[in-house]
Order: C-alpha cells, then sequence, then structure tokens
C-alpha cells in the first residue's frame, strides 16, 4: 500500500499511536496526494554527463513498518536528469544523497530549495529488522565507500 497525503501528514504526528515518522523541515507545498517532495540543500552544479551527489534539506526516520521509494521529479527528467540509488529502508534515519546524472545537453544547476525527488512511502508489514548500515545518521552527501 502506498501512503495517501492524509496519512502520512496522520504519521507525522507524534500521537498517532503508530511508528513515527519524521520529515524536517516539513513543508505543505512539498506534500503531493502520494508522495512528498524532497528539496536540496544546496545549490549544485549537475555538469552535463556526470552523475553528482546531492543531499536533500530535509532530515527524515522512517519507521519499521515503512519504507520509500525515490523518483526523480518529472521536472528535471524531461531535462534529461537521471537518479540513481532509489530506496530508503525502514529504520533510516538522516540526510538522503541523491544520485543525479544529467544526460542532457547542457550542464544544470539545482537551486537550494529545489524539489528535486519524489518520496513515495510503502507499507512493509511483519519487519522488524531496522537500517543499520554506514549511512544511518548521515548529513551532508555521503560519498559511496
Amino acid at each position: 500500500m502506498i501512503l495517501s497525503a492524509p496519512e502520512i501528514i496522520h504519521r507525522l504526528d507524534k500521537n498517532c499511536g503508530e511508528g513515527n515518522l519524521v520529515i524536517t523541515p516539513y513543508s505543505e507545498e512539498c506534500q503531493q496526494p502520494a508522495s512528498y517532495d524532497l528539496r536540496a540543500a544546496v545549490e549544485s552544479l549537475l555538469p552535463q554527463g556526470t552523475c553528482s551527489l546531492v543531499h536533500t534539506l530535509e532530515w527524515v526516520e522512517i519507521p519499521l513498518d515503512l519504507a520509500g521509494t525515490l523518483w526523480c521529479r518529472s521536472s528535471f527528467g524531461r531535462r534529461g536528469v537521471l537518479l540513481g540509488a532509489g530506496f530508503i529502508d525502514p529504520g533510516f534515519r538522516g540526510q538522503l544523497t541523491l544520485c543525479l546524472t544529467n544526460l542532457g545537453s547542457d550542464d544544470l544547476i539545482v537551486q537550494k530549495n529545489d524539489r528535486v525527488v519524489q518520496m513515495i512511502l510503502h507499507e512493509v508489514r511483519g519487519g522488524n529488522k531496522s537500517y543499520s548500515g554506514r549511512y544511518q545518521n548521515s548529513k551532508g552527501a555521503v560519498e559511496a565507500k
């Protein structure tokens, strides 16, 4: 099941009685009917033909009964930007590092606060294992090992 906007908003409430979802800072402008748009934390140049790491403004905390899928917003896709590595495990906490590859014909600039990717939240049934990898509690763009 994909979470709808009302369910996402409900899960952000610390008193909802379920696992707490955290999206900080939260913006109503970023809330979509069945997803949440994550923003770029800093201005970044995406050189043509190159993969660039851009981190999200938002700090997210995903409870054990949810997982997230990331998709590049169509406004960037139409300019040739592709997103790699688009899954968020249950239990993840931190800023997300986006792997953005510019396959367009020109260099692009991602402005600070640009809505770059959509985070779609999915229900995970019977899950009891939490993410514990090296990207836990990450801040800023984190390079690969």
